[in-house]
């Protein structure tokens, strides 16, 4: 069995549009019955995921993170220590191949997380090293080191700050010149606090963010921490199974939803999963 996470505390498609609502309202598990609404936020709205193409994945990949950087796609991956079989490391990725054509290994005392780009600089995560590493976007080499204080989940950013997630239901802004921690917003939903916060991106103004072992996909505002969104890819996922999946189950184990990628120069999204063999482009409206 792979290392679970601890939760702490070409081929081209035709362009289908689907209507993703949520299978349960707000932060319980899917399957519960809803209790009491804990406080007064409204539910987040479901939004609509359009897909337009899919491309390769590379199924020996343990997607942790994932980020275009002038139009280049990146992606990160875990595994190791303990028995996750997979290799961390950081990759630019060919997307009509889906193949490496570059590729930065961490050292085996690593499980690779999170990445994100900022101010030309590629940051990642580590999971429970509290370390990160920073390396030229470009040629993957690293160029220096860095401490966490929490879990090494997800990250991405906003102009100002780096956005980390640890599996809680918090979001730490780290300063990206000395890594202090400036903020931290607790994500909630009406049930209250969202936990298993995972893959993190921002796109336009909002935080994207993979709940760990859902299909889900939460639209979060960064000014409160509100859940204002959330797509359920269940049904894209379940319309495309015996094409893509019929050797991988997406709902239970390792190979779950995780990876979200933004062009903002194109305005393309991608997301993808652990281990899955393809890789979606797609829009949200």
């Amino acid at each position: 069995m792979f290392r679970m996470k601890s939760i702490p505390a070409c081929i081209s498609a035709s362009c289908l549009a689907i209507s993703l609502v949520a299978c349960n309202n707000g932060g319980e598990p899917a399957g519960s019955t809803p209790s009491q609404p804990a406080n007064t936020l409204p539910p987040p709205a479901s939004f609509q995921v359009n897909l337009v193409n899919t491309y390769p994945h590379d199924t020996s990949s343990y997607t942790q993170g994932y980020v275009v950087y002038k139009g280049q796609l990146l992606e990160g991956t875990g595994g190791k220590p303990g028995d996750n079989p997979y290799e961390s490391r950081i990759s630019k990725i060919d997307l009509p191949s889906g193949k490496a054509n570059l590729t930065q290994k961490l050292s085996t005392a690593y499980f690779g997380e999170g990445i994100t780009v900022f101010n030309d600089k590629l940051y990642q995560l580590t999971w429970r090293e509290k370390a990160g590493f920073i390396y030229d976007p470009v040629t993957l080499k690293k160029t220096g080191e860095f401490q966490i204080k929490t879990e090494g989940w997800g990250l991405t950013h906003d102009s100002t700050n780096l956005i980390l997630s640890d599996g809680s239901s918090n979001l730490y802004f780290l300063n990206p010149e000395n890594f202090t921690t400036s903020r931290i917003l607790t994500v909630s939903d009406q049930y209250g606090p969202v936990n298993n916060l995972n893959e993190l991106e921002f796109i336009n103004g909002y935080i994207y963010a993979n709940r760990w072992q859902t299909n889900f996909i939460l639209k979060i505002d960064p000014s409160n921490g509100q859940v204002v969104g959330k797509a359920d890819l269940s049904t894209l996922l379940d319309s495309l199974k015996q094409q893509y999946f019929k050797n991988t189950d997406y709902n239970n184990g390792d190979a779950v939803l995780n990876g979200i990628a933004y062009d903002a120069a194109s305005g393309k999204i991608y997301i993808t999963g652990k281990l899955w063999p393809v890789l979606f482009e797609v829009s949200f409206n």
